[in-house]
């Protein structure tokens, strides 16, 4: 299984962002899939994930900046963020949930600052 995340980058106080992730070899479903992110010096955290049926949960850290959503093609999670602010600075990581195995893609670096 590969997750691979792409959409980070380098967004001004207030902007907004899109991630993107597409995971690829698995030919179920994935029950989960979501993101957390890591900022320096911080610990990983839950941003939010999806299930397969449609059922959401936010992270504290982002709750009502950021909506995440199945994408159209399978296996596909989209991530829309907004009003970000500079501690939102973090490595985004894609992570998908199947048969009780976690898994994770590389990172994408977001970065708010002026």
């Amino acid at each position: 299984v590969q997750l691979q995340a792409c959409g980070g980058g380098l967004v001004q106080p207030g902007g907004s962002l899109t991630l993107s992730c597409a995971a690829s070899g698995y030919i179920f479903d994935f029950a989960i899939m979501g993101w957390f992110r890591q900022g320096p010096g911080k610990q990983r955290e839950l941003v939010a994930h999806i299930t397969s049926d449609g059922s959401i949960n936010y992270g504290d850290s982002m709750k009502g900046r950021v909506a995440i959503s199945r994408g159209n093609a399978k296996n596909t999670v989209v991530l829309r963020m907004n009003n970000l602010k500079p501690e939102d600075t973090a490595t985004y990581y894609c992570t998908a949930v199947a048969a009780r195995n976690r898994y994770w893609g590389q990172g994408t670096l977001v970065t708010v600052s002026s």
